[in-house]
């Protein structure tokens, strides 16, 4: 008997040494995905903070009509070169706008060129030693500073850096997601609410069942392939347009919205249902007044992180067409327009350090987006859930 128990508690402690290597594991594993999340954001915070930031330059400007004809002349030649060729293209446009500026010379703060704002920032520029000594001098005297960069906001993409923003990209985004939203979600809620509490357990229902799991695990550019076919092709949309982005991402999120919303219809327990039937409604009624008010908590939070994963999808869109060069905000949904997944890819392909910065920024931002949307959705999830 005594030898029976020195067995037992020789396997017992086996497996207690079994459970502490795999808790151990466990807690590894985790450690290394938190190093590897805080490399990754650490990484993103200090190659994207720069692009927050703009290399100025304090100079007289000369408003003329030489200036006028000729941009370069309204600054001191030794900082023509230092200073954006954006920001000498406009102003022609000023002038015109503002008479009162003719025959003026101004001290103003003007947009410097991207060589300048990177030897500012301490990165490799392409500057001559004899536009580096004038600008040494420059912020020796104060007139050379970085500042907060607000075209990165408020303007769209350019073929300059310095000039280059999330703006066009953006709208784009609010827009596309707004047509995938107006689509998926009463297409995927009303399918589901069909599937789940109107249609009859048989084949055809089944095989709609095992095709809509199916489909939630298909690669994203196969709808960007089925949205070129259908929207483009045979529909004739309009190529590169919200309309078309919009409707590509809400056939790739149809799948999650019935998925979450059929789990979310279940969770109501089957008493509620019972106790309507008893008073005598029909089952439309049921659905309508007491099965998806109660649901909706879990309908939401699932079309929500539907959305958010729609939104950092790049590979359907780019089929779609919709990482062209867009200088300006889409005011309508069948402009033409691009994303901010799509905006991130395409300067991700671009030399210039300045477009690594923005890169990064780009991600930042739409990382923060993210995590908001999955944070509503969490606050909603557990503002409204209720426990049976």
């Amino acid at each position: 008997m005594s030898h029976s128990f020195d067995d037992i508690s020789t396997q017992l402690k086996g497996r207690h040494r079994r459970t502490k290597r795999l808790k151990f594991m466990s807690m590894g594993a985790l450690a290394l995905a938190a190093t590897f999340l805080v490399v990754f954001i650490g990484d993103m915070v200090m190659r994207g903070y720069p692009a927050f930031q703009q290399a100025e330059l304090h100079v007289p400007v000369t408003y003329s009509e030489q200036s006028q004809e000729i941009p370069l002349a309204a600054v001191e030649e030794d900082v023509r070169d230092l200073v954006s060729r954006g920001w000498l293209r406009q102003l022609p446009r000023d002038m015109a706008a503002d008479a009162s500026l003719m025959g003026q010379t101004i001290d103003r703060w003007v947009i410097a060129d991207d060589q300048v704002d990177q030897y500012l920032k301490g990165h490799k520029s392409h500057l001559k030693p004899k536009q580096t000594a004038v600008l040494d001098r420059m912020i020796e005297n104060g007139t050379a500073e970085l500042k907060f960069n607000i075209n990165f906001f408020t303007t769209g993409d350019s073929k300059l850096p310095e000039y280059a923003g999330i703006w066009s990209a953006a709208m784009g985004t609010i827009l596309t997601l707004l047509v995938t939203l107006a689509f998926a979600f009463p297409v995927g809620v009303l399918t589901a609410v069909y599937l789940e509490e109107f249609a009859p357990d048989n084949r055809f229902t089944q095989a709609i069942e095992i095709n809509i799991n199916n489909l939630a695990a298909v690669p994203s550019i196969l709808f960007g392939l089925l949205g070129l076919a259908i929207f483009i092709n045979f529909f004739g949309m309009p190529r590169s347009s919200p309309l078309v982005g919009g409707l590509t991402l809400g056939l790739m999120t149809l799948p999650v919205i019935i998925i979450t919303t059929r789990s979310a219809l279940r969770s109501v327990p089957d008493t509620i249902r019972q106790a309507a039937f008893g008073v005598g409604c029909s089952r439309w009624q049921v659905v309508r007044d007491h099965v998806l008010p109660l649901s909706l908590p879990g309908i939401l939070t699932g079309s929500i992180i539907g959305l958010a994963q729609a939104m950092g999808e790049t590979a359907p869109l780019i089929i779609v067409g919709m990482v062209a060069f867009i200088p300006d905000a889409p005011t309508a949904i069948t402009q033409a327009a691009t994303v901010l997944p799509a905006q991130i890819f395409t300067w991700a392909g671009e030399p210039e350090q300045a477009y690594v910065e923005r890169t990064a920024a780009g991600i930042l931002v739409l990382l923060s987006v993210l995590i908001l949307l999955n944070a509503a959705a969490v606050m909603l999830r557990k503002k409204f859930e209720r426990r049976w």
